[in-house]
């Protein structure tokens, strides 16, 4: 599939970012704090903030650097909310700002929190970092969103501030969340495990939750030095759950939000987030270059869900974990910050590739 035109991609880019801008929250939403609108400090937005600032890497946009420092800003005199799993990925942007503008009081707010993710956030046996969220402890519980979340930031600021704890600490997240959530059969991942009740819940094959993993790991990579047996392992991990997601790809290019599910709807992040890390992971040399086929005909496809004013469609809701499968099928769609993110991610990424 002959890859799009940068003008293509690039107009693009410019609806979605003016639609992440303008979302509207158009669902009954059950949590604490909207995960829709950007006005919020949570993990939702933190997704979106992050596809903001790659994208200023990448075209060196003056007012989306204003915009993301007045982000940080606004929401820091607004006051930040309580320190969980979630409330954690905004610092990884952060992390990358202070590096943009020397910003001490960044640093100082980004060191913290790290430092409290490490030492104090609730733990599982064998030393996981429990999916604690705003309204639920989840004890005991290893959710795959936790790792984009949290130890992406870990590892980050283990580099950052040349501690190798944090790095080694990062490791040992990513080593114990794919030893209990790795199918075996598949080289997919579970959304979740309970060490209190010794199960994978509704043994979902989850798609954004894989994406977290595709997307996140490929990003890891490139901001934490690691060993080469660690790297090498996470590489197969990637590699066998591509192998995976190729023979699941639906003909429109998208991927069904349960993966091995026909049944369930197409959804459009984690296809989105797949289509990032395969293209990325090709780019690198993470895995074999006639994957790069599957990353393009879901580029297509996800753009094929923007519509005129930058909305992206058929993204799920925020989701909890599903004690059903059914409980994944009847999550409510509707355009989302991540929905935006990892579309945009994509974009950003599909330059490298463009005519």
């Amino acid at each position: 599939m002959p890859p799009l035109s940068k003008s293509v991609l690039k107009e693009a880019m410019t609806r979605v970012i003016r639609g992440m801008h303008r979302l509207e929250i158009s669902v009954n939403e059950d949590t604490p704090a909207s995960i829709i609108s950007m006005d919020v400090w949570d993990w939702s937005q933190g997704v979106g903030l992050f596809s903001l600032y790659r994208y200023y890497e990448e075209t060196g946009d003056s007012n989306m650097l204003f915009y993301l420092n007045d982000w940080f800003r606004t929401r820091v005199q607004e006051g930040l909310p309580e320190r969980n799993i979630n409330t954690m990925c905004p610092l990884l942007t952060l992390s990358f700002l202070y590096e943009r503008t020397g910003d001490e009081e960044a640093l100082r707010l980004c060191s913290e929190w790290v430092d409290y993710a490490v030492r104090k956030l609730p733990r599982t046996p064998e030393g996981g970092i429990a999916h604690t969220a705003a309204d639920s402890p989840n004890e005991g519980e290893l959710w795959d969103d936790t790792l984009y979340m949290t130890v992406l930031l870990i590892g980050r600021m283990g580099m950052l501030l040349k501690r190798d704890d944090y790095v080694q600490e990062s490791i040992r997240q990513f080593l114990v969340h794919l030893k209990y959530l790795t199918d075996v059969r598949t080289g997919l991942f579970f959304h979740g495990w309970s060490f209190k009740e010794r199960h994978h819940f509704a043994h979902a094959l989850w798609g954004r939750g894989n994406a977290w993993y595709t997307a996140g790991l490929v990003d890891y990579l490139d901001m934490v030095q690691l060993p080469e047996g660690v790297r090498q392992f996470l590489l197969t991990s990637l590699g066998r759950q591509i192998d995976a997601l190729a023979e699941l790809q639906a003909e429109s290019g998208l991927w069904h939000t349960l993966l091995d599910d026909p049944s369930s709807y197409e959804e459009t992040s984690a296809s989105a987030g797949f289509a990032y890390g395969i293209l990325k992971a090709v780019r690198m040399g993470y895995t074999d270059p006639s994957r790069r086929d599957i990353g393009l005909r879901a580029l297509e496809a996800v753009i094929g869900q923007i519509d005129d004013g930058g909305a992206v469609h058929g993204v799920s809701y925020g989701t909890r974990m599903g004690r059903t499968q059914q409980f994944y099928k009847d999550i409510p769609q509707c355009p989302m910050p991540y929905g935006q993110s990892m579309t945009l991610l994509l974009l950003v990424e599909s330059l490298m590739h463009a005519d």
